[in-house]
């Protein structure tokens, strides 16, 4: 009796193991979705409608126009707008619809890369330049882009390090089922 108990449980492993690595590969992100949702709102109109620098806006900084050109807009606040773009914005909207864990971290190590190219920025738009050239400082745009990377990359983490419910009861369902199977296996062994 017990056999054919043990028989029909191992016809559907296969299912259960799918199931459960594609649970284990799912986020829930929670209220944390709503905080992320507003920190790419933030990054987006920093990036649209506030200065950059002068009178350069992070859109600006992103296309390479004239404006950004005359603000001698350097490095560190280009890969800052390229990071929001792809990681901020693009891999944060992809993991809050697909829910998946692996864009969730991708969009938390792009978004801690973009907070530290952000700080790069703001620090450079302060230093002088070649010949003591002195342009626009940091404008609102770059600094509020910044801490909303920062805002973003906090959550993100919080979110990736998590584990829900049914992760953790799959895990000690797990956990149980092979301790009974090393139980059942050392009793066998011995002629119990």
């Amino acid at each position: 009796m017990n056999r054919v108990n043990e028989d029909q449980f191992e016809q559907f492993r296969g299912e259960l193991d799918a199931v459960e690595r594609r649970i284990a590969g799912e986020i829930d992100p929670g209220v944390r979705a709503m905080v992320v949702a507003g920190a790419v709102f933030v990054l987006l109109v920093s990036l649209v409608l506030l200065p950059h620098t002068g009178s350069a806006r992070g859109f600006d900084v992103l296309m390479s126009t004239d404006a950004a050109r005359i603000e001698h807009v350097g490095l560190p606040s280009r890969l800052f707008v390229w990071f929001v773009i792809v990681f901020g914005v693009g891999f944060s909207l992809l993991a809050l619809t697909t829910r998946r864990w692996t864009l969730a971290w991708l969009a938390c190590a792009g978004s801690a890369l973009a907070s530290v190219f952000g700080v790069l920025a703001i620090w450079h738009r302060q230093t002088p330049g070649i010949a003591n050239y002195i342009g626009a400082g940091p404008g609102i745009g770059l600094i509020i882009g910044t801490i909303a990377s920062m805002v973003l990359t906090f959550h993100w983490i919080r979110v990736v390090w998590s584990r829900t419910a049914v992760q953790l009861a799959a895990e000690e369902q797990r956990r149980n089922a092979a301790r009974e199977a090393e139980d059942r296996d050392r009793k066998r062994l011995r002629g119990e």
